[in-house]
C-alpha cells in the first residue's frame, strides 16, 4: 500500500513538474511525461506493472473527451462539422485501408484483414496528443478541426478495428459494416443526448457546487457504459453528452456551479492526460521484452513503424488538399449569396417587410406564422455570421500544412493495440509497431509542431485584428445595454428599511444580469461574435453575479448577528 501511495505522489509531482517546466524548456509536457515514464519502466517496481487497455479506453477516454466537448465552442463545431466528419470517418477509413495494404506487404504472414486492424489502430489522431497544438498561436479554425476530429475519430477506428477482427474469422459484408457503424453512431448519439439533457435537469436543482460537480463526473460514464452495452460507441455518447452540456449549461446551471465545474474538470484533465502519457512510457520496456521473447526483430518493427507514420502523414496530406478546395468553394458560394441574405435580413427586421413575406407565403399556399418568421430571421443571421467567419478565417495551404502535421497519435493507439486478441499473428510485433508509431508521432510531430506553426502560420495583421475585436466588444456592450433596458426600473423605496432596499437593488441587478446573459447566449447560438470575446463577456457576467450573491450572503449573516 505504501509503495502505491509513493507511486501516486510521484506521478502527481511528475505531472505538475512537466506542466510547469516543460514549456519553459521549449518541450511539450506530454513529451516530458513519456520520457519520465520510459525512465521509470527500468525501475524494479515497474517490471511487472500491466496497464489494462480497457482502463484507458473505458475509464480515461470518456471523461477526457466529455470535458473537451464541454469546453469546445459549439458554434465552431457546427460550422466545421462537415470537415470534421470527413476527417473523423473518411480519412480514418482511407488511412486504415492504405495502411492495411502496407502492413500486409511488409509484415510476413499478416494478411490484409489484420493489416487493416493495425491500420485502424494507428490511423486516428489522439485528443490528448493534439492538445499540444492548442498552446500554439494557430488559426481558430485549425484548432476547431483538430479538436473536433480527435473527439470523434477514435470511435470510427475502434468500430473498424472490431470489424476487421471479425472479418478474419467470418464472412465480411461492406454494407453490413457501414450499416453497423451508422447504427452505432445513431444509438450513441441518442444516449449521449438523453444523458446530457437529463444530467442538466438533475443538476439544475442541486445548489451545492461540490455536489453538482461530483454529479458531472458521472455523466461521461452514464453515457458511455449504456452505449457500449447496446453495442454502440461509448466515446461518441460521451462526446454528445459533453456537447449538450456545453451548450445548455450557461442557461441551466448557476455561475457558482459552472465555475466549480470548470476548475475541477481542469484538474481532472491535467491528471488524466498526465497519467495517459506516463503509462505510455512505462509500457515500453515490457513491449520490447515481449518482442525479443518471441524472437522477432525489434529494429525491423521500429523501421516498419517509421515508414507507417510516413504513410499516415502522406495519406492525411492527400485528403486535406481536396478538403481545402471544397471548403474554399463553400466560402466562395457563401460570399455570392451574402447580398441576397442581407436583403432578406433587412426585410425580416421591419414590420412592413414581415407582412410582405407573410402575404407572399399565403399566395404560394404556405402560410407563415410569426414564429416561423422569427426562426427564418435567426437562420439568416446565422448564415451571415458563418459567411463572415469563413471570410475572416480562411483555410489556405499554410493552415492545411498545420492540420496535416498536427494530427498526432498518442496513448489511445497503444491501448487499442493491446486489445488485439491473442490469436493475432505476431501480436507482440504489432503492439510494438503501434507503440512506436505513437511515440515517433509525439516525438517528431509534437516536438516540431511549434516550429512548423511559426514557419507556416500566416502573418497576422495585429491592427486589423485589434480593430475587429474592439468593434465586437462595442457591439457586445450595446447588446448588454439594450438588454438591461428590458428589465423594469427599480421601484422607489425611500423610507423603507435598509435591508429591504438592499434586497430590492440586489434582485434588480440579478434580473439585469439574467437578461444580459440570455441576450449574449442568443448571440452565441447565432454565431455573431468571436467565441473567445463572447466567452469573456459571459465570464464577466458570471463574476458579477457571484459577487452579488456573496454580498447578499454576507448581508444576511450581518442582519442575523444584529
Amino acid at each position: 500500500m505504501t509503495e502505491l501511495l509513493i507511486v501516486m505522489v510521484a506521478a502527481f509531482v511528475a505531472i505538475a513538474g512537466a506542466s510547469v517546466f516543460g514549456p519553459r524548456l521549449g518541450i511539450a509536457a506530454p513529451l516530458v511525461l513519456v520520457a519520465v515514464g520510459v525512465g521509470a519502466s527500468f525501475l524494479p517496481f515497474f517490471a511487472h506493472v500491466h496497464v489494462e487497455p480497457e482502463l484507458i479506453l473505458a475509464g480515461v477516454l470518456p471523461p477526457l473527451l466529455y470535458s473537451s466537448a464541454v469546453s469546445m465552442p459549439a458554434m465552431n463545431f457546427r460550422r466545421e462539422f462537415g470537415a470534421i466528419s470527413g476527417l473523423s470517418v473518411l480519412l480514418v477509413v482511407g488511412s486504415s485501408l492504405v495502411l492495411g495494404a502496407f502492413f500486409a506487404l511488409v509484415v510476413p504472414g499478416l494478411g490484409f484483414a489484420w493489416g487493416v486492424a493495425l491500420g485502424a489502430i494507428v490511423s486516428p489522431t489522439d485528443a490528448v496528443a493534439t492538445s499540444i497544438i492548442k498552446r500554439s498561436p494557430v488559426s481558430k479554425r485549425v484548432v476547431a478541426l483538430l479538436d473536433g476530429e480527435s473527439l470523434l475519430n477514435d470511435a470510427t477506428a475502434l468500430v473498424l478495428l472490431r470489424t476487421a477482427v471479425v472479418a478474419v474469422a467470418a464472412s465480411f459484408s461492406f454494407w453490413g459494416a457501414v450499416g453497423s457503424f451508422a447504427l452505432s453512431v445513431l444509438i450513441a448519439s441518442l444516449i449521449g443526448w438523453a444523458v446530457g439533457w437529463l444530467g442538466l435537469i438533475a443538476r439544475k436543482h442541486v445548489r451545492q457546487p461540490a455536489v453538482n460537480t461530483l454529479i458531472s463526473f458521472t455523466v461521461p460514464f452514464l453515457a458511455s457504459v449504456p452505449a457500449e452495452l447496446f453495442g454502440a460507441s461509448g466515446l461518441v455518447a460521451a462526446v454528445v453528452a459533453g456537447l449538450v452540456t456545453g451548450i445548455r449549461a450557461p442557461r441551466d446551471l448557476s455561475p457558482q456551479n459552472r465555475l466549480s465545474d470548470s476548475q475541477n474538470w481542469r484538474t481532472v484533465e491535467l491528471v488524466l492526460e498526465g497519467v495517459v502519457f506516463l503509462t505510455m512510457g512505462i509500457q515500453i520496456k515490457q513491449i520490447v521484452a515481449r518482442v525479443e521473447g518471441d524472437h522477432a526483430g525489434v529494429l525491423v518493427a521500429v523501421a516498419i513503424a517509421a515508414a507507417a507514420l510516413g504513410v499516415t502523414i502522406l495519406v492525411r496530406a492527400a485528403y486535406v488538399v481536396p478538403l481545402l478546395l471544397v471548403l474554399g468553394r463553400r466560402t466562395h458560394r457563401g460570399r455570392r449569396s451574402q447580398d441576397r441574405l442581407l436583403t432578406m435580413q433587412d426585410q425580416l427586421s421591419s414590420p412592413d417587410g414581415k407582412q410582405e413575406v407573410i402575404e407572399r407565403a399565403n399566395t404560394l399556399g404556405r402560410p407563415a406564422s410569426e414564429r416561423r418568421l422569427d426562426l427564418m430571421a435567426r437562420r439568416v443571421a446565422q448564415l451571415l455570421a458563418d459567411i463572415d467567419y469563413f471570410r475572416r478565417q480562411p483555410l489556405g495551404w499554410r493552415e492545411g500544412g498545420i492540420v496535416v502535421w498536427a494530427g498526432m497519435r498518442g496513448a489511445v493507439t497503444v491501448a487499442a493495440a493491446q486489445t488485439l486478441p491473442d490469436s493475432t499473428p505476431q501480436r507482440s510485433v504489432l503492439v510494438l509497431i503501434a507503440f512506436t508509431v505513437a511515440a515517433l508521432s509525439l516525438l517528431v510531430q509534437g516536438g516540431t509542431v511549434g516550429w512548423v506553426v511559426k514557419l507556416l502560420a500566416p502573418r497576422r495583421d495585429e491592427e486589423a485584428a485589434a480593430a475587429q475585436a474592439e468593434a465586437e466588444r462595442n457591439s457586445i456592450f450595446e447588446i448588454l445595454r439594450s438588454s438591461a433596458q428590458t428589465v423594469p426600473d427599480l421601484p422607489q423605496l425611500e423610507g423603507k428599511p435598509t435591508a429591504e432596499r438592499f434586497q430590492a437593488a440586489r434582485a434588480h441587478r440579478l434580473a439585469v444580469i439574467s437578461a444580459q446573459r440570455a441576450a449574449l447566449l442568443d448571440a452565441r447560438d447565432t454565431g455573431t461574435f468571436d467565441a473567445d470575446i463572447l466567452e469573456s463577456a459571459l465570464l464577466n457576467l458570471d463574476a458579477s453575479e457571484i459577487a452579488i450573491e456573496l454580498r447578499g450572503t454576507l448581508a444576511g449573516a450581518t442582519a442575523v448577528d444584529e
